[in-house]
């Protein structure tokens, strides 16, 4: 091959060119965390090596050759394959040139673009197209940087971390996509920040996540702008402290085209932003309108039906804070449940604001500022976000009255996690099952896959015939789309994988 590999000091210190096709911000890195995140990466890749890669080469070649603290540039042209990097510390890094970009092209023929399950893993500046399954992918990879990338019409989802703890998800342009463009799953310490999604089903989506912020994206034209929810079934139950603050959610109201039977192939069209079951989300100072079914729905789980239940998640939101959003045109033409909750209260359109099923007693700690500048409709019990009350809780709580978000930068960690390491034994499975199998298979619930609780009625105690199909996998359920191989997990883990799946108990 013709891979160039060349040391340097620091790769870091050199500029890497490129007038984008689109307008992406990228000044933004140097805030709080993420700047935290880029010394450490510079740190580590002091004495690394840059290696190039052009048209007619292979990425994965670069990624083979590679030593953990190497960035790799790929230059324009056209490639088709899937990359995976399980070392720590390595970045892969577009080249655009005179508005051509680096492009990654899966022919709907490939499963996957990008899979990463190392540490400390930097992508940028690739642009992605046509896969099956995921255009960027974490599998359990901690301190991880995805930024100014560009995916068209890349499957079921579009930048996926799962599993992963302190990353940054930024500048990113994404469109054309079956489930969610951005999806957090089971993650922590996640900053979401000037992205543009649209034309997919969920713009982003923030699943059994804590601490996260989502801030300065536009999510416009699709089925769901933002969603923060409580999945039951997963490995990890909870999805707490979320704000989701100045973003542009707007005219979401592309009909639903999610995989039929799956999770978000039943949010109604029209939703601006979504709570379902998540709890102590603030939800500020955005711009929300022109979504026909309701501008923010907060709910419990029973918002989807055909959900099964789960004893180890509460299913109703707590602690949710609606404070000072600009929502108008909101309603127009409600959906479904929604039209007929509408038609309830002698109206056809729908409100600005809704809580719903489980979200409405005012012991729950909810509160709503502004509340008279809205249509709203089952938030007569909520508190007022500027009481005394409130206040005071605030003041318990060592937090910023009123304000208490404003003056936060980043939900990253000031420190780099610890990596996440890996090994052939009863742990790793349990970190490989959470940062892989967990993305579609919840326990006793549909997803993208089937749940394991059907797998486990399907395979008895046969952890072999589960281990043969995870690296090779066919299609066996015409109502399923067929499993992507992971063929890249070595035969011992694969076992250990089957072995744990069947344990399983919630």
């Amino acid at each position: 091959m013709g891979i160039k590999r060349q040391k340097t000091a620091s790769p870091y210190k050199r500029p890497i060119g490129g007038q984008a096709m689109i307008n992406l911000t990228t000044n933004s890195l140097y805030r709080a965390g993420a700047f935290a995140l880029t010394l450490w990466l510079a740190a580590f890749g002091a004495q690394a090596a840059i290696i190039e890669v052009r048209e007619g080469e292979r990425i994965q070649d670069a990624v083979n050759q590679a030593a953990p603290g190497d960035e790799i540039l790929v230059y324009p042209g056209l490639y088709s394959e899937t990359v995976y990097v399980d070392k720590d510390d390595i970045t892969l890094r577009g080249v655009v040139e005179g508005g051509n970009w680096p492009h990654l092209d899966g022919n709907k023929q490939l499963n996957d673009a990008i899979l990463y399950s190392g540490n400390g893993f930097s992508v940028e500046w690739l642009k992605i197209t046509h896969y099956k399954g995921n255009a960027i992918m974490g599998q359990a990879g901690n301190n991880f940087s995805i930024r100014n990338n560009w995916v068209i019409d890349s499957g079921v989802y579009g930048i996926f971390p799962e599993f992963g703890e302190n990353g940054l998800i930024e500048n990113n342009i994404l469109s054309g996509i079956e489930d969610a463009a951005i999806y957090v799953g089971m993650s922590d310490y996640i900053d979401v920040r000037n992205n543009q999604v649209f034309d997919s089903v969920a713009g982003i989506e923030i699943e059994n996540s804590r601490h996260v912020l989502v801030e300065g994206n536009l999510a416009k034209n699709n089925t769901g702008g933002i969603l923060v929810f409580i999945t039951p079934g997963l490995p990890i139950k909870s999805s707490y402290d979320a704000i989701i603050r100045r973003n542009f959610v707007l005219d979401n109201n592309t009909p639903n085209f999610g995989i039929p039977g799956s999770l978000v192939s039943q949010i109604p069209a029209g939703s601006g932003i979504i709570v379902m079951s998540g709890d102590e989300v603030i939800i500020e100072d955005n711009v929300i309108t022109g979504n026909n079914n309701a501008g923010i729905i907060i709910t419990s789980q029973d918002f989807v039906t055909e959900i099964a239940t789960d004893t180890g998640s509460d299913p109703n939101p707590d602690a949710v804070q609606i404070r000072d959003n600009v929502m108008f045109n909101n309603g127009a033409s409600p959906e479904g449940e929604m039209k007929l909750l509408m038609l309830t209260k002698f109206s056809t359109t729908g409100p600005d604001i809704l809580a719903y099923q489980g979200a409405t007693t005012a012991e729950r700690g909810s509160c709503i500022s502004r509340r008279n500048a809205y249509r709203t409709h089952g938030v007569e019990d909520w508190a007022d976000c500027d009481s005394p009350t409130i206040r005071a809780n605030d003041a318990i709580a060592g937090r910023e009255p009123s304000d208490s978000t404003r003056a936060l930068a980043t939900k990253m960690l000031p420190e780099p996690a610890a990596p996440r390491v890996i090994n052939d034994d009863a742990s790793g499975a349990e970190i490989v099952y959470q940062g892989i199998c967990a993305g579609c298979h919840a326990y006793n619930v549909r997803l993208i896959g089937p749940p394991t609780l059907a797998i486990q009625a399907q395979y008895g105690g046969d952890a072999v015939s589960i281990a043969a199909y995870i690296a090779n996998p066919e299609k066996k359920r015409p109502d399923f789309p067929t499993m992507p191989p992971q063929d890249h997990l070595s035969e011992p883990m694969r076992q250990l994988v089957a072995e744990y799946m069947l344990a399983l108990t919630n």
